[in-house]
């Protein structure tokens, strides 16, 4: 059995721009807490192996997602709202808002490394912020 607290997890970045908190780890998933500062507008990818699920705690954003059959659609971000991204959908996120948007992502199964986001062109051009070296795309 595993407890954590978002203030003494451990933080990172991911691949896509955002600050995040390992949360929890197991062997049929993971959590982390992310957060996308103000104006922040990550970059666009599909993943290779991997589903995810996000649960909005804090903030204004937005996300797109572009899924394997070609349908688009940008959702809004808010307290309350749960969204998925399967297997190969192409999505982009960024904060709309004047704080920071948080959220908690849970990926099953667990994430297998920063190689595991396959850059993809989104609608929006990214905007990391200080303290960001983007990745290269592929």
């Amino acid at each position: 059995m595993k407890t954590a607290t978002v203030d003494t997890a451990e933080r990172g970045r991911s691949p896509l721009g955002a600050h995040i908190r390992f949360l929890m780890s197991g062997p049929h998933g993971n959590m982390i807490h992310s957060t996308v500062p103000a104006g922040m507008v990550g970059h666009a990818c599909h993943f290779r192996t991997i589903d995810e699920y996000w649960f909005v705690l804090a903030g204004e954003g937005e996300v797109w997602r572009r899924a394997k059959d070609g349908h688009e659609s940008v959702t809004q971000l808010v307290p309350g709202v749960c969204v998925d991204i399967p297997l190969g959908t192409a999505f982009q996120y960024r904060c709309s808002g004047p704080a920071p948007l948080v959220f908690t992502c849970t990926a099953m199964p667990p994430w297998p490394g920063d190689d595991e986001a396959v850059l993809v062109q989104g609608p929006w051009a990214p905007q990391l912020g200080p303290g960001s070296t983007p990745p290269d795309r592929e």
